[in-house]
């Protein structure tokens, strides 16, 4: 591949790196495809927005199609084999569990309340009985959610409002000294690590920081394709100092390929494996959270494309919507839904729909009104309903 590329090679590596120029399985969704899948992204973050679905359920659906969520479910919270744990990959994330020994670095720093850990580290300092207490407890009770610490105490307005107990089982779970065994609703069940994880995970070497640091940067590049050094940080959501680090000592080694993109105002560095098809057919809807969006400087560097997100945008200061959704076409993204759905009236609610400048409705509704279809069926909604706002309602009106 050659030392400059065009931002047009750039967007198509991008997205055969995420996983959209794969076709769709045919036959039925089954775990091995979600393995697959987590093996090339890396990870998936958990949000507890439930306007339309959690969003760590919706990057498998964009690029595999119709799939049962109990794939997911089991393969992160079940009570067979797992293939993933929850921990902060970027923010809270779904991450393969043999990545597990990755991140104890990361579990060590907080424990020394180093960086962002600082104040619940500094908490655990000054009342160590009661964080000894919280993990006797787990061990006794586990799981068990923080509802039903016995000595939780009431909810406060810091912390996000968490309780003392809250606060316990999170710096706990930040050391990795407790993870989660699974789900009630939303609510995270805390217990042992040698409860819930494979022994031969647990009993593996604890690599050094520098190691570990290069092993994420590898694993970012391989999901990203070609990404910025603040892009490969933000994956794992690296410290700037260990990120350069491991940069530099991959692009030394050949594992990572210095170029230069057009119009990028920053060095690129491109996986030794990305590809770049002359191609890419695809038809996706994004979550929010999905890793081909959630850096929203490199998603207007790739797409031209401005996101954000505006749930904490007063209502009648939004452009777009509350809980908008980037829909992906060939390799651009041409069009933002706000959706939601209705579960008791068994309808998708397109609230918005907004097409990007330059795009022609008639070709972009068809293949977006078959999206929505796919999506409502998936979720178990009988009809897509679409409201009146966005230049793109008419024509979905008449597609769908």
């Amino acid at each position: 591949m050659r030392d400059t590329l065009s931002p047009a090679e750039a967007r198509r590596i991008a997205l055969a790196a995420q996983g959209f120029t794969e076709p769709r399985p045919d036959s039925p969704c089954e775990r091995r495809h979600l393995r697959r899948l987590l093996a090339r992204i890396g990870l998936l973050q958990i949000d507890s927005v439930n306007v339309l679905v959690r969003s760590h359920y919706l990057p498998a659906f964009s690029r595999l199609g119709t799939y049962a969520p109990t794939l997911l479910e089991e393969s992160a919270w079940g009570t067979g084999k797992r293939d993933l744990f929850e921990y902060w990959g970027h923010e809270a994330s779904l991450i393969p569990i043999a990545m597990q020994p990755l991140f104890r670095w990361r579990m060590a720093r907080a424990e020394r309340g180093e960086g962002i850990y600082g104040g619940i580290a500094r908490f655990a300092r000054e009342r160590a009985d009661y964080i000894a207490a919280a993990l006797a407890e787990v061990s006794d009770r586990g799981p068990m959610g923080a509802s039903e610490f016995s000595l939780a105490g009431a909810s406060s307005g810091g912390w996000w409002g968490w309780s003392d107990g809250k606060i316990a089982l999170e710096y706990l779970f930040w050391c990795g000294r407790v993870t989660t065994a699974g789900r009630r609703g939303f609510e995270r069940l805390y217990d042992l690590p040698e409860r819930v994880l494979p022994r031969a995970v647990l009993d593996s070497p604890t690599p050094p920081e520098e190691e570990a640091h290069r092993a994420l940067t590898r694993s970012a590049a391989r999901a990203l394709g070609i990404a910025t050094e603040r892009d490969l940080r933000d994956y794992f959501r690296l410290d700037p100092a260990d990120s350069k680090r491991a940069v530099a000592a991959l692009v030394e080694a050949g594992e990572l390929l210095p170029v230069t993109v057009k119009g990028w105002d920053r060095p690129a560095y491109l996986h030794p494996d990305a590809r770049c098809p002359r191609r890419v057919e695809a038809a996706a809807l994004l979550s929010p959270f999905d890793s081909l969006v959630w850096e929203r400087d490199r998603t207007e560097r790739i797409f031209g494309f401005r996101y954000r997100l505006e749930i904490y945008t007063p209502a009648h200061k939004r452009e777009h919507g509350y809980y908008v959704l980037p829909f992906l076409l060939g390799d651009r993204l041409v069009a933002r839904v706000d959706l939601k759905s209705d579960r008791a009236g068994g309808a998708l609610l397109v609230h918005a729909a907004h097409g990007e400048a330059g795009m022609d409705p008639a070709v972009v509704a068809p293949p977006l009104a078959e999206e929505l279809r796919r999506l409502a069926g998936w979720l178990g909604l009988e009809r897509v309903a679409i409201g009146d706002r966005g230049d793109l309602a008419a024509a979905l009106r008449s597609d769908t």
